[in-house]
């Protein structure tokens, strides 16, 4: 009966108003509240969830504050891989070998891929995050940034709540709402949350079985391909055309040989296709990443953090330390945001001004690489900033 006064009360608001983000924050969650009860939640779940939610501040300070993507591939890795941590995971991949193997068997995901994941988003399990999720996740949807990202998770956690699973009060986690061990939203746990200790319970901040079967069967969900590799670091000639990095060409593993690439360990994965990708121009490392590697996008979009969470996965199985080289000098944070308003000046889809080297940026860098005439490695250098 509530939930129909409640939908006759509000038939003359627009869709619109209700869904949008921005505006008083009591507001906006009575919109939410509405709009919970219309996909089938409860009128008293829904009041329930929703009763001790806040407007969280600090959530916001951390959105805006990610200065550690902007470092480059180089710096980033060395300061997140460190010997201490290569040795843990090796010692958690013994610890939870079974484990390991049913995840391999039922999901194609390898342990080190795995193992990379727990280690960078929670330091295997140590520092899960002290923000509460419910008000991290209701004060992202109402900012205007990336609502759309974080509004169904919000409805995710209500379902999680009426099943029992979650508790608006006390369950906390990552600042932008994930939650466990490897750090899953709350619609990846209603879909792929997986009890892999065999106690009846999906719990990611407390069994390892759980968070490591749940996040093995989300990658697989997102696309993994079972067996295949993700990433080998690869030399590459001289006089290689840097036209042909990145991530928009693919190739036959074969075909890149032939131009005279080789792999620096082991051998590269024939019939597969691969991209040649530089994080830090044509003077830095070079990878082949097959299309596995770009399921790392679908869990973090952050090319810096998905590029070094893949290669340490291949650390982890026993690939050696990656060949530097001497790259050319980058550009600091206030340099890369005048060159991204210089590209989004000229037409460029760059995204926010943020002075990340995303996907956007590269792309756009790599377009006005070919017309100033210098070489197309997709790495923003002084003298582009210059040029431009």
């Amino acid at each position: 009966m509530r939930r129909l006064l409640l939908s006759t009360l509000f038939v003359g608001l627009a869709q619109s108003a209700i869904a949008a983000c921005g505006g008083p924050f009591p507001a906006f969650v009575d919109g939410l509240k509405i709009e919970a009860i219309d996909q089938g939640i409860s009128p008293a779940t829904t009041d329930a969830f929703f009763a001790s939610v806040r407007h969280d501040p600090a959530v916001l300070r951390a959105d805006r504050k990610q200065g550690v993507f902007q470092l480059p591939f180089v710096e980033f890795s060395r300061r997140l891989i460190s010997t201490d941590r290569i040795n843990r995971g090796r010692a958690n991949a013994q610890r939870y070998a079974g484990v390991f193997d049913q995840i391999e068997r039922d999901y194609g995901v390898d342990r080190g891929v795995l193992l990379a994941f727990w280690a960078f988003e929670t330091d295997y399990g140590a520092f899960q995050g002290d923000s509460n999720t419910a008000n991290a996740l209701v004060t992202l949807a109402h900012d205007c940034r990336r609502p759309d990202l974080f509004r169904p998770q919000v409805f995710a956690a209500v379902e999680l709540f009426a099943k029992g699973e979650f508790d608006p009060r006390t369950t906390t986690g990552a600042w932008a709402g994930e939650i466990g061990m490897v750090q899953m939203l709350p619609r990846d746990i209603l879909e792929n949350g997986v009890d892999g200790d065999g106690d009846g319970k999906v719990s990611l901040k407390t069994s390892a079985p759980d968070a490591l079967m749940s996040g093995g069967k989300m990658l697989q969900a997102l696309g993994w391909r079972a067996g295949e590799p993700w990433l080998a670091e690869v030399s590459l000639p001289a006089d290689f055309d840097w036209s042909l990095t990145g991530l928009e060409t693919e190739k036959p593993v074969a075909d890149w040989q032939a131009l005279g690439i080789v792999p620096r360990q082991g051998t590269l994965q024939e019939g597969l296709s691969a991209s040649i990708i530089l994080p830090q121009g044509r003077k830095g490392p070079a990878f082949a990443a097959y299309p596995n590697f770009r399921v790392y996008f679908d869990w973090n979009q952050s090319f810096t953090y998905v590029m070094t969470a893949a290669y340490f996965a291949t650390r982890l199985q026993g690939a050696p330390v990656f060949d530097a080289g001497n790259p050319e000098r980058g550009l600091e944070s206030d340099q890369m945001k005048a060159l991204q308003t210089r590209l989004q000046s000229r037409g460029h889809d760059v995204g926010a001004i943020d002075g990340i080297l995303g996907a956007g940026t590269r792309a756009a860098v790599r377009v006005e690489q070919t017309r100033l005439g210098l070489a197309v490695d997709g790495w923003p250098t002084p003298e582009l900033l210059s040029k431009l």
